[in-house]
């Protein structure tokens, strides 16, 4: 089952235990619940085979932004919250928070003349990066943040790069779903390595 429990609060050692497990939370704001997600197939961008677009590559040649990491963490998670319906509570905001400043998680920030664009965030550890959310204000940003993601974990000699469910979306940079012992394999040869995101 998909679901394994569900809590009515979190804090920053429950959700970095459960990364470590193959489990990620959600809010549910409605309900004012924490469900805690295991699925049977996981999806994830196998950073030798991302697929960079023409279009994409053609902006990031362009340029006309600059790319941060870890430098404005609040600021990403509130913009990926800043939407209709989220599972970002304020109590997230809050644990994640406090996990950047234990350097147990990080984002990638894109910016045009000093203001936030697009970007990321995510929890890192060991070699792996488990991705949460992504937002832009400006059109193909939050792309440009999952390019410079991927490049920044291949520099950094990451080796997992999970992104939680496969979409049509997420297909086109070359996402993949395996199967839960894989992805379990995978999570422990990375969590054996020690890596770090930002600075």
């Amino acid at each position: 089952m998909e679901i394994q429990r569900v809590t009515r609060s979190l804090d920053s050692g429950m959700v970095e235990e459960a990364y470590r497990q193959g489990i990620f939370p959600m809010a549910d704001t409605d309900l004012g619940v924490v469900t805690w997600h295991r699925p049977r197939r996981r999806a994830i961008l196998p950073l030798e085979s991302f697929h960079l677009s023409k279009s994409l590559a053609r902006t990031i040649r362009r340029g006309g932004f600059e790319v941060t990491y870890g430098q404005d963490f609040k600021g990403v998670m509130a913009a990926c919250a800043d939407r209709e319906t989220t599972w970002i509570s304020h109590e997230f905001m809050e644990i994640y928070t406090q996990l950047h400043r234990a350097g147990k998680a990080s984002s990638v920030e894109v910016w045009m003349e000093g203001v936030l664009v697009g970007g990321l965030y995510g929890v890192c550890l060991g070699g792996a990066f488990f991705a949460e959310s992504k937002f832009h204000r400006v059109t193909d940003m939050s792309k440009v943040a999952l390019a410079f993601l991927v490049r920044r974990l291949r520099e950094r000699g990451f080796e997992l790069l999970e992104v939680q469910y496969l979409t049509d979306h997420l297909m086109q940079f070359g996402v993949v779903e395996v199967s839960h012992k894989e992805y379990m394999t995978r999570l422990g040869g990375a969590l054996e390595l020690e890596r770090r995101f930002a600075p």
